[in-house]
């Protein structure tokens, strides 16, 4: 690791055991998604997917929250604790979901299809949140879908994930927003083929915001979460995972024997398997955060309102 003299540490060690101490000095927890680099994870007092960090967020006692993770994830965090500062190591860290559905657009949309109940992905802005009936995460959307049977439903802003669920749910008359994730939609279904040839004893995971393509060569659909767990207990040694390869630390954690093997992507060039957002988040990032107190995400107190009762309705029926 390359630390910047400026900081005034020479070592990992002196960085890691500066980011403690500031986060006891500041009263603060750590939240950092599965995503995230490993040495993120180790820091954090709560690692998970987004249903098990808006959980823990709306549960927390601290004096400030330091968010590893993307934008609309510190959002959820802030909304669901007014009054405590919700910090963020890189204000950048955006999502391609969330961003590929801004609210003035997704307002129109719905506007389209009066009558019809908005049923939000979390990852999505507070202002899509304001305007959704019930929120949920990829580990709990078929029970979403399913308390608005009979109704007509809009679904936002995942597409793949939309077309699973529904799928899942019974439901092929989901209105859809034509959204999708950058990392999940770039998995190469003809490369996942061949990979499944070379290594025929592996079982296939992957998370429901890939394209069908690759969602039908799996054993395995679930969340992060969910595939973590699979990983775990398969008693297969080999694993194909078609998600962000940030959850193989935590996998490799409690399984080191596991042989992991990334699905592959359309380009063989890049890691574009990885998300770019998600990895901006690093330890200097994260301890001049806490040194800093800042970035810090805030949501206009209304608006938070508005989006608060979809989140908490959620939360309730999770």
């Amino acid at each position: 690791m390359d630390l910047p003299k400026a900081l005034g540490l020479d070592r990992p060690e002196d960085l890691e055991a500066a980011i403690l101490e500031l986060k006891r000095e500041k009263g603060a927890v750590i939240l950092a998604h599965f995503y995230q680099e490993s040495e993120v994870q180790d820091l954090a007092d709560v690692v998970g997917d987004s249903l098990a960090l808006a959980r823990a967020a709306q549960e927390i006692e601290c004096e400030r929250i330091v968010f590893c993770g993307v934008h609309f994830m510190a959002e959820t965090a802030a909304i669901l604790n007014p009054g405590i500062p919700v910090l963020v190591p890189d204000m950048e860290a955006g999502c391609s979901l969330a961003d590929g559905c801004p609210p003035e657009e997704f307002k129109a949309f719905v506007a389209e299809h009066p009558g019809a109940k908005v049923l939000t992905y979390i990852n999505a802005s507070a202002g899509v949140k304001a305007m959704s009936d019930l929120i949920c995460t990829s580990s709990n959307a078929v029970k979403m879908v399913e308390t608005f049977k009979g109704e007509k439903l809009i679904f936002a802003p995942d597409r793949h994930l939309a077309r699973w669920v529904g799928k899942e749910a019974g439901r092929d008359d989901l209105i859809v927003w034509q959204g999708a994730c950058i990392v999940h939609e770039l998995f190469s279904a003809k490369g996942l083929a061949k990979l499944k040839i070379q290594h025929p004893e592996a079982e296939v995971l992957a998370h429901p915001e890939c394209d069908q393509a690759v969602l039908d060569q799996a054993d395995f659909i679930a969340s992060t979460t969910g595939i973590i767990n699979c990983a775990i207990a398969e008693p297969n040694r080999t694993a194909i995972i078609a998600t962000e390869d940030g959850v193989f630390h935590s996998i490799m954690k409690q399984c080191p024997e596991k042989v992991l093997i990334q699905a592959p992507g359309m380009d063989e060039s890049c890691e574009c398997n990885r998300c770019p957002y998600m990895r901006l988040n690093t330890l200097e990032k994260l301890y001049r955060c806490l040194r800093d107190d800042g970035p810090q995400v805030t949501v206009p107190e209304e608006l938070a309102k508005k989006a608060l009762r979809p989140i908490e309705r959620m939360l309730e029926l999770s």
